[in-house]
């Protein structure tokens, strides 16, 4: 790391007595000046965590800034960029899952985390791919309302014995809607020795036509701790940036070249300085909004103890 500007930024964040959270899927420029590198559920457990700092810098998409505001409204949350969107998030409305819950009063609601705030304040809890399995298997209620994520909802439904109502139908990441199982037979054929990981945000035949499923947290420590070398990653190109960062002796290779989140991509080290800086653009929430949804972060910080 040699970029004057990162120097610069380092310099602030010291200055400012900031953290830097960055998600798997950021550039590698601004993984490098990042404090703290997770998937979804790994930043979340490390928002809650943070006692010492007065400003909190997060290079990732809007839910993911409100859930570190949630966690901390009394601290100053700030993105780079207010047009880092998250397309899925914003595919179930507030609305759409009031009437969900009208229509099956008996089923408990388990909205992944990467939805907007005003839909989380009427989930009973959340959950991250990390940990969705689980925290669905810690409702009582054998009905769940399941979303926005349909494919992540149909890998949970394989592992659990309940009913999975997905909320809305169809709602997904483009990112991961990119890949397909042609995909994964050229990749087999090109490295017959490497285990094909794809995340469970991906459509479930292309699931099944992997080896593994999971995270991008879990890849990184599956990756780490296995024996072996050649691995295909069925995720964001840049979670292969972040296993090289920490990772050394393997091979990785993306499962398709163009799966770009061209969301992540919005931040820029130009927008990290001038953030820290302004200390805007600020993250905010109603307060009834931000309470009511803490409840359903909080259920899943204990669930995925």
């Amino acid at each position: 790391m040699n970029n004057s500007l990162q120097d610069e930024i380092l310099k602030l964040k010291e200055e400012k007595n900031a953290i830097i959270l960055a998600h798997n899927y950021q550039p590698k420029e601004i993984q490098e000046i990042a404090d703290f590198l997770g998937d979804s559920l790994e930043l979340c457990i490390k928002a809650s965590e943070i006692d010492d700092k007065d400003l909190v810098i997060f290079c990732g998409v809007d839910f993911m800034a409100e859930t570190a505001f949630i966690l901390n409204p009394d601290k100053k949350i700030v993105i780079p960029t207010l047009e880092a969107e998250c397309p899925m998030a914003h595919m179930l409305p507030e609305e759409e899952l009031l009437k969900a819950k009208e229509e099956h009063p008996d089923a408990g609601v388990i909205l992944y985390v990467n939805s907007i705030a005003e839909a989380k304040q009427h989930a009973d809890t959340l959950c991250t791919s990390a940990n969705a399995v689980k925290v669905t298997k810690s409702l009582k209620q054998d009905k769940i309302l399941f979303g926005p994520d349909t494919n992540l909802g149909n890998h949970v439904a394989k592992k659990v014995d309940k009913e999975i109502i997905p909320v809305p139908k169809g709602g997904h990441c483009y990112v991961h809607k990119l890949f397909h199982i042609e995909d994964v037979k050229l990749k087999r054929e090109q490295y017959p020795n490497a285990e094909i990981i794809c995340h469970p945000e991906c459509n479930i035949e292309v699931q099944e036509a992997c080896d593994q499923v999971m995270s991008t947290g879990g890849m990184l420590r599956y990756i780490k701790e296995s024996d072996k070398e050649e691995f295909v990653l069925g995720t964001e190109v840049d979670m292969i940036t972040r296993i090289n960062l920490e990772v050394s002796g393997k091979k990785l290779y993306p499962l398709l070249e163009g799966a770009i989140c061209n969301t992540m991509k919005l931040h820029t080290l130009e927008k990290v300085r001038d953030s820290l800086l302004n200390e805007a653009p600020q993250v905010t929430l109603p307060k009834d909004v931000a309470e009511k949804s803490l409840k359903a972060v909080q259920h899943m910080l204990d669930a995925s103890k």
